[in-house]
Parts: structure tokens; C-alpha cells; sequence
């Protein structure tokens, strides 16, 4: 039997969230001082960057989406916009399994994507069966009884 990878389905779940407010900015712009920082990682398939910008981040890059950027398309599993640098347009399209960060400082928002070949060293103990759980006892300062907080029916 195969385990559930809850961290992909928030993953996905969450790149959806992105994908929405690309959408978002595709048909109605980005107003009120809205501006996305998008990190991606250079080198996952379906990326398409010109080569002096690959050669110039060869792992990470952050783009920002805010005045200066033409055709937004966004589909299912990628987007791509235009954007300037060093004073000539080019088109580069992000597929969302590249993404690594998504940020929206105007209303100080912020997504972090767990990376896929990253071992995913948190929560280790849910990892664990349950047959191997039950015999073991959970530290007592981590536990919170419900009676704290239940009213007392006197």
C-alpha cells in the first residue's frame, strides 16, 4: 500500500493559488500597487530562458511582475510573460512544478514550495505506521488536554 504525499497535494493545491492570481492578472492587470516576485528554478524541464540569463542564474531566479511585463499567458501547467532585460524583450515561460517561491509584498503574502528533490526532513514521526506509533508515549509537553478548555458545568 502506498503512502498519501500530503506535501505534493499542498504543493499542488497551493500552485493553484498562483496560478489563479496569474490568471487574475492576465485579463485585469495588476493595480493598487499588487507586484509578484516569482522564484523558479532554472534548470527543471519546460523552462525557457535565453541562454545569458541561464548562464546568469544558473539554479534559482526571481522575476518580478509589476510595471513593465507584456503577454501574461497562463495555462494549466505553465506560464509565460515578457519581460525586459538589459533594455530588450524576451518571452520566458515557467512551468508551476518550477516554482520555488511566490510573493505578493503589497499584501504581504508569501507561498514556499517544498523542492522535489529536497528529502523532506519534517514530521518525521507521521511517517511512521500506526501499529509502531500506538506503543509509544508522546512527550507530555506537547500534549494539550481538551478539559483545558472545556467550561466547567458546575
Amino acid at each position: 500500500m502506498s503512502r498519501i504525499d500530503y506535501q505534493t497535494l499542498l504543493d499542488s493545491a497551493l500552485k493553484t493559488v498562483v496560478k489563479e492570481a496569474l490568471i487574475h492578472a492576465q485579463y485585469n492587470g495588476l493595480g493598487d500597487g499588487t507586484h509578484f516576485y516569482i522564484t523558479f528554478r532554472t534548470r527543471d524541464n519546460g523552462v525557457v530562458l535565453p541562454d545569458f540569463l541561464r548562464i546568469r542564474y544558473p539554479e534559482l531566479m526571481t522575476i518580478v511582475l509589476q510595471y513593465s511585463y507584456n503577454n501574461l499567458n497562463v495555462s494549466d501547467k505553465e506560464f509565460g510573460v515578457q519581460l525586459t532585460f538589459d533594455g530588450r524583450p524576451f518571452f520566458i515561460r515557467v512551468p508551476f512544478s518550477a516554482l520555488v517561491e511566490f510573493k505578493d509584498p503589497s499584501v504581504d503574502f508569501m507561498l514556499s514550495f517544498q523542492n522535489k528533490n529536497q528529502p523532506d526532513n519534517e514530521n518525521t514521526d507521521i511517517e511512521l505506521p500506526l501499529e509502531e506509533k500506538s506503543d509509544t508515549v508522546p512527550d507530555p509537553g506537547r500534549v494539550v488536554s481538551l478539559d483545558d478548555f472545556r467550561r466547567n458545568k458546575k
